[in-house]
């Protein structure tokens, strides 16, 4: 085996152990968040809660989102991780002082009334625009523990990070809810307090492995200059890019805040955390690791066959995949949704249009997972030209989520309008991808053309899908489970027919996924098929 292959399979190996971590954090911290949320919707009103999940979430992720996301792809896609390239992690730091402390400003004086009213409202916002510094402060840990494949201390910190937050706000807002007067006045402080333990807990994790070296600047002894300058405009355009993209990532929170009272707000976050449970805990980890994994491939100058048709094959295996379970999800999500609602939210928050939202967003785990791969491959590979390209296409994709969800809410679907839109915005991005990976693999050799159609499930699949939601659809109907729930809330988990209803649901789950890995999934891997 030559070194260039043992290079490759090096990095498969790596990739694969990659995924399986970041898989177990978010299980871990998702669950973990999944339960203390639950305590936290019973202690706090869906209007703070909106505020704290949309509204102050929106400031942190801009805040974060414009200082980094260019600076990470670019650091990715470098061919060397030399002092020079590393020297680009502190570029966030310097930005995010400036964008902090505005971004802050004008939140406070623009807000309106009805949370400006509400105590610590000044300071919360302080104490999140602080957060997002001092998470700032671990990019170069970040991008030195990604490049050098140290997915474990990413994982401990991100963990202790999720922890410490979880735990201080339920204890913030535990001590409020007990107090005799001014109950709820600690409400906003606890999320942000909450945010602030999760940043110095990552930097303490950080410290701890890599080391307070690590947030001095490399000095390379052959060149001169901190940053290398060809990097520097790539970051960038990587930069203006995630502008575009933050807008329509986090363009449903902006129709919320403007339009949305808190109350729907607060039904809306809570729906959209319960949702992407699924696309956070699965696909977005073997997103990220397949993003690294791509950039790394193709950072290396080489035009290998076996390069090539390796990467060709891991990204028709990904998007395969996340097709295939998706068909999952849409088969029994949809159909035990009405089952846990009313068990799953507190009755003030099923007055929200948090069920409304939950259903909707069955339907978007697929279009999401598909995009995010295949957008991962595009900012892994794409030059900058073909980013300038992309980046005009998405002002127009923007424009598109726009119309879609003013028509949808005028055709009265509500909150539920902001996610069909994302459908209908995401499903364009992904004609855009697919156009842009189906042109790419063929320039780089005939042995590398990529297959849509091997990409779809299989014809069996959908009708083994199809059938089992048949069979629950009327087991359902036939034992009144709907109506049982509805009735009683969670005391219908003592009901015999609730009862064997999810037990035959459950058989029929493992039963899909028995086939599933029978017939397709152990297929899937990052090795090429022969």
């Amino acid at each position: 085996m030559s070194s260039e292959h043992k290079a490759q399979d090096a990095l498969r190996k790596s990739s694969i152990a990659s995924v399986t971590a970041l898989i177990g954090l978010q299980l871990f911290s998702r669950l973990f968040t999944f339960i203390l949320n639950q305590a936290l919707v019973r202690l706090t009103s869906p209007e703070i809660f909106g505020a704290a999940a949309i509204q102050f979430d929106l400031i942190l992720s801009t805040i974060l989102f414009l200082s980094r996301e260019g600076v990470r792809t670019t650091i990715l896609r470098a061919k060397s991780h030399g002092p020079k390239e590393l020297n680009l992690s502190f570029l966030p730091i310097a930005a995010g002082v400036p964008l902090a402390g505005t971004i802050a400003w004008a939140y406070v004086k623009y807000a309106g009334e009805e949370l400006k009213t509400r105590a610590f409202f000044r300071e919360a916002v302080g104490i999140y625009a602080l957060a997002a510094v001092v998470e700032l402060l671990t990019e170069p840990f970040h991008n030195l523990s990604m490049v050098q494949l140290k997915t474990n201390v990413r994982v401990k910190a991100e963990g202790s990070g999720i922890t410490a937050k979880s735990v201080v706000t339920f204890l913030v807002l535990l001590y409020d809810s007990r107090k005799v007067d001014g109950q709820g006045k600690l409400a906003l402080l606890a999320f942000a307090l909450g945010q602030l333990a999760y940043s110095f807990a990552c930097l303490a994790v950080y410290l701890g492995y890599l080391g307070v070296n690590t947030l001095r600047p490399r000095i390379s002894d052959k060149d001169t200059g901190l940053v290398d300058s060809r990097l520097l405009r790539l970051s960038a355009t990587m930069t203006l890019q995630s502008i575009v993209k933050h807008v329509l990532t986090e363009g449903d929170k902006l129709i919320l805040s403007w339009f949305s009272p808190l109350q729907d707000q607060g039904g809306y976050a809570l729906a959209v955390n319960y949702g992407s449970l699924i696309a956070r805990i699965v696909f977005q980890p073997i997103e990220e690791v397949m993003r690294l994994y791509f950039s790394k491939t193709f950072a290396q100058g080489t035009k290998a066959k076996s390069a090539v048709r390796d990467a060709a094959s891991a990204l028709t295996s990904l998007v395969s995949v996340q097709l295939e379970l998706s068909m999952f999800f849409l088969a029994f999500g949809t159909a035990y949704l009405p089952v846990l609602l009313p068990i799953l939210l507190p009755p003030r928050y099923m007055a929200t249009s948090a069920p409304q939202i939950l259903a909707a967003w069955i339907w978007y785990i697929p279009v999401l997972a598909v995009n995010g791969g295949l957008e991962g491959f595009v900012a892994s590979v794409a030059g900058p030209g073909e980013l300038n390209r992309q980046s005009k296409w998405m002002v127009a994709f923007s424009v598109v989520f726009i119309a879609s969800a003013i028509s949808l809410y005028r055709l009265g679907f509500g909150d539920a309008s902001l996610v069909y839109a994302n459908i209908v915005n995401l499903l364009a991005r992904i004609v855009f991808a697919t156009s842009f990976t189906k042109s790419f693999f063929p320039s780089q050799g005939p042995e590398s053309i990529i297959s849509i159609r091997r990409a779809l499930p299989s014809l069996s699949l959908v009708l083994v899908s199809l059938a089992m939601r048949g069979i629950i659809t009327y087991d359902s109907k036939r034992r009144n489970v709907k109506m049982i729930v509805g009735a009683e809330g969670r005391r219908s988990l003592l009901n015999i027919d609730v009862v064997q209803h999810v037990g035959l649901g459950s058989a029929l789950a493992a039963v899909w996924l028995s086939y599933w890995w029978m017939s397709s999934g152990r297929k899937r891997n990052l090795r090429p098929r022969s």
